[in-house]
């Protein structure tokens, strides 16, 4: 009995031991899941960034003359098989943005579900426009190839109509910069607020976020110096790549003060 006693006076705090043991498992599970969807979003946004770059800057770069309408179809139609990869890229592109803002989300919904909330549907606002520039990259590809229902226009026709369908594909694009830039907004608050990500990534990213919103309003309003003010944006552009690698190399770095904020995602 006086042993029965004994254990019964020391179970109290082996219950608290065994709880406390509990927590602490709860908790770490939550950073690690932090880490890993950190590092994941890493991998994906990576993706997106590359394809982007093939898509908005290599491909433009070896088809498309400016102010030569007839120049770029020809371009186009020599080297079909790189436009119609431009074409597939820019939609596994697009995916890919869709399911990195998914993993953002998850990643940052405890630190304000509103703003992560803004984010995602900010994203999911600008994806059709997305898709729509893909068929319309198809119908540019079917005049510029003269196929045969086409036949009922002569070439300077159909010329004109690929350029001019190119020409609507690039307004598209200025449009779309104005929610690549919305987004980054929320998501830079969001890295700013984390506690496991460092302030300063926030901040550039709200600065990228800005700097295509400027680079949009200079195309649509003053087209003429769209060019200039993209070269000087350029170091704010970097602010989604510098995130980026911070997600692949060093990742999201739960500290003591957001244990609490990690416990929750997991409770």
């Amino acid at each position: 009995m006086p042993r029965s006693s004994a254990t019964a006076r020391r179970s109290p705090a082996a219950r608290r031991r065994n709880s406390g043991r509990r927590s602490r498992r709860k908790q770490e599970d939550a950073m690690e899941s932090i880490r890993k969807t950190a590092r994941l979003a890493g991998w994906v946004y990576l993706g997106v960034v590359i394809s982007g770059l093939f898509v908005l800057m290599y491909v433009p770069s070896r088809l498309f003359v400016s102010d030569n309408a007839a120049a770029t179809v020809g371009n186009i139609v020599a080297h079909q098989t790189l436009f119609r990869t431009y074409i597939l890229i820019g939609v596994i592109a697009e995916l890919l943005f869709i399911t990195v803002v998914l993993l953002l989300y998850r990643l940052f919904k405890e630190v304000n579900q509103l703003l992560a909330g803004a984010m995602v549907l900010l994203v999911l606002i600008i994806a059709p426009l997305a898709f729509l520039s893909s068929m319309n990259q198809v119908a540019t590809l079917a005049f510029a190839r003269g196929d045969a229902l086409l036949a009922v226009f002569d070439k300077p026709q159909r010329d004109a109509l690929a350029a001019l369908l190119l020409t609507i594909d690039d307004q598209g694009t200025l449009i779309a910069e104005i929610f690549w830039g919305l987004w980054l907004l929320p998501l830079g608050l969001l890295v700013f607020r984390s506690g496991f990500l460092p302030r300063f990534l926030g901040v550039w990213l709200i600065i990228n976020g800005l700097a295509y919103l400027v680079i949009s309003m200079t195309g649509l309003l003053l087209p003429q110096h769209v060019h200039t003010m993209f070269l000087i944006a350029q170091p704010a552009l970097m602010g989604e790549l510098a995130f980026t690698l911070w997600l692949l190399i060093v990742g999201a770095r739960p500290s003591e003060a957001t244990i609490d904020f990690a416990s929750s995602r997991v409770s």
